[in-house]
């Protein structure tokens, strides 16, 4: 059935057909509107105002389907904790279209929990509640720190369940990126040896975010370093905060520089650079500490994908790929610096910054200090105790800064959030949802996380770390 009220424009299903499988969502039995993102959909032109909850609620699950939308699933491949795998794509995903937005960027809408695909292999195609509501929480609150991420423009409960280890409530999320398009999508024709779909992808890709490239004398070359400077800022933004992605696989990292695929991610509470949330990251692989390898090395596979089309002799294209990708790990170690140094509160530079950051951080892990509390805490001079010598070092560095205390404190509250969406608050929100039906806590810690940067009265309660009963060690995919 197709719904009026709503436009929406083919962009990706324009390319060829061996992008995609063409197929609509499938229905699901009793749709309820769980929360719409209306500031989002606003922001995308989308005139909801004669959609009642009940209409929405088939919107977005998928039974009614806009005018213009060519529903998809996408193809692709994907390295999988360093394992390629030739064949990946939208197991349960289904993009529907795109708009333009107030701004004119082209933005995609895409189905999450839609069910079965071409590429669900075994799995059902569906989503559990749990999921659907951890990744609107998590991508909404890294939107409000302004980390570019895919954004949560609706959550619906399908009235279905969905069985894991044990039967669960279903739902669908609706997700807006600039585009779905992954390095991953890059391998799936690059294993296959198509060089027409691979130049036919890199110039969809260069279009749609990259113009700048079309000039360039080599534009693949172009491609590759502009994608690379997007990820060392991309990746040193997470570190800022605490946040560990937990999947990097090749299929998670989004060629647009947007954070993708909130599956097994967390912010850390108490500091430790080797922590690991994920389920099935038993080896570490993607820590907090290593998602800088880990972006380095889907760079190089993304790199690979690219060589025939960044020059024909095979030894010139490595080479100028190995040049490309190698700003990486300096681009990101200057990004991290430089945002590290706002956070202590520093506006000018000196040679023993790295030092003195680097020297918090060792006393954060020794003492187990809540990296976030630490951080906000810094703005009104308060150091923990134990740091002694780190908070006499630190001040003297900043009788050397220019900023008066009171600029100083404005400026590093703006980038030291209070609130970030913390694991046992999920989990408590998940619990309420799945178990009672009861989203009153999913709006109230929404709520708060939409303002990150502002201390809000009467939800101080926000602010504090688990208890050690409460923490959250482990977090899951959802698939």
């Amino acid at each position: 059935m197709r719904a009026p009220g709503i436009s929406l424009a083919s962009g990706y299903s324009s390319l060829p057909e061996r992008f995609f499988a063409r197929l609509d969502p499938v229905p699901v039995r009793a749709p309820k509107l769980i929360e719409l993102n209306r500031p989002l959909a606003a922001e995308l032109g989308l005139d909801l105002g004669g959609f009642d909850e009940e209409r929405l609620a088939s919107l977005f699950a998928g039974n009614w389907i806009p005018p213009g939308a060519t529903p998809i699933a996408a193809a692709y491949a994907g390295h999988q904790f360093g394992y390629f795998v030739p064949q990946l794509g939208d197991g349960r995903a289904i993009l529907l279209g795109e708009v333009r937005d107030v701004h004119g960027v082209p933005r995609e809408i895409q189905l999450k929990g839609s069910g079965r695909t071409p590429y669900s292999r075994n799995g059902d195609g569906r989503a559990g509640m749990g999921p659907v509501l951890r990744e609107y929480l998590v991508s909404e609150a890294m939107a409000a720190l302004g980390i570019p991420a895919t954004r949560a423009l609706a959550a619906v409960a399908t009235g279905e369940p969905v069985y894991r280890e044990t039967e669960i409530p279903g739902a669908i999320f609706t997700r807006v990126a600039a585009s779905h398009v992954r390095v991953g999508t890059f391998q799936y024709f690059a294993a296959r040896a198509d060089q027409e779909a691979t130049r036919r992808l890199a110039d969809f890709v260069i279009e749609r975010h990259y113009p700048e490239a079309k000039t360039a004398a080599r534009p693949a070359v172009a491609l590759l370093r502009a994608v690379t400077e997007r990820q060392a800022r991309l990746i040193s933004s997470w570190m800022q905060v605490g946040f560990i992605h937990g999947v990097m696989n090749t299929d998670n990292m989004a060629i647009s520089g947007e954070t993708i695929d909130f599956g097994p991610c967390a912010f850390m509470d108490a500091y430790d650079p080797a922590k690991v949330f994920s389920s099935i990251d038993s080896h570490g692989r993607y820590a907090y500490s290593n998602q800088v390898h880990a972006g380095g090395w889907n760079l190089a596979r993304f790199a690979e994908t690219l060589l025939p089309l960044i020059d024909p002799v095979a030894e010139r294209a490595v080479e100028l790929a190995t040049e490309a990708i190698g700003i990486f790990a300096p681009q990101f170690a200057e990004h991290l610096l430089a945002g590290m140094r706002r956070k202590i509160g520093l506006a000018n530079s000196e040679d023993g910054d790295a030092d003195l950051v680097e020297t918090l951080l060792a006393a954060m892990h020794r003492s187990g200090a809540d990296f976030t509390l630490t951080f906000r805490r810094l703005c009104d001079g308060i150091v923990p105790d134990g740091f002694d010598e780190w908070a006499a070092a630190w001040r003297a560095r900043l009788a050397r800064d220019p900023q008066v205390a009171q600029q100083r404190a404005d400026a590093m509250r703006r980038v030291n959030p209070a609130y970030i969406p913390r694991n046992h608050r999920i989990e408590r929100v998940i619990a309420a949802a799945t178990m009672e039906a009861d989203f009153s806590r999913f709006r109230d810690l929404l709520r708060v996380l939409q303002h990150p940067y502002e201390e809000q009265a009467g939800d101080e309660a926000y602010l504090d770390p688990p208890l050690p009963e409460e923490r959250v060690e482990r977090t899951f995919c959802g698939t």
